[in-house]
């Protein structure tokens, strides 16, 4: 398989596992800021689920297929399952590492497919990378 093309791959696998995330920390904040941090959680799943489907379809213009299982997307993903509940601020500052982490796998993959001339692609990326750097920002 092209390199590239599995990076798409990973890249999507990955923010489906963000957004995965952050709605797990949506249902499980406690605390004083829960307010806050449930609705902050869930504006950053609604805004990163609002996207997959054009990633799958950006993935599918570049006649590849689209991992479509839990156990593909575990498989690819470099953002890491929480299977623990942690405390409100843990939440935060573990979403903020996977947000600045999101940012450069989207960096790269804009600048290889801008280098490949998959210029619709590369505008989707540029995208992305600001949507994380939002997300990155708020947290």
């Amino acid at each position: 398989m092209d390199k590239f093309i599995n990076q798409l791959k990973i890249a999507f696998a990955s923010q489906y596992a963000f957004a995965i995330k952050a709605q797990n920390f949506h249902w499980n904040v406690e605390g004083s800021d829960f307010y806050q941090l449930h609705n902050m959680f869930e504006d950053i799943y609604n805004e990163v689920y609002g996207s997959i489907d054009a990633f799958a379809e950006n993935i599918r213009k570049v006649k590849a297929y689209t991992p479509a299982s839990l156990y593909r997307f575990s498989a690819l993903s470099s953002i890491d399952d929480e299977t623990e509940v942690l405390d409100p601020q843990a939440m935060v500052q573990e979403l903020l590492r996977d947000a600045e982490k999101m940012q450069e796998i989207m960096k790269v993959l804009f600048q290889e497919s801008d280098a490949r001339r998959e210029h619709g692609l590369s505008d989707f990326l540029a995208g992305r990378k600001d949507a994380f750097a939002k997300h990155a920002w708020i947290l």
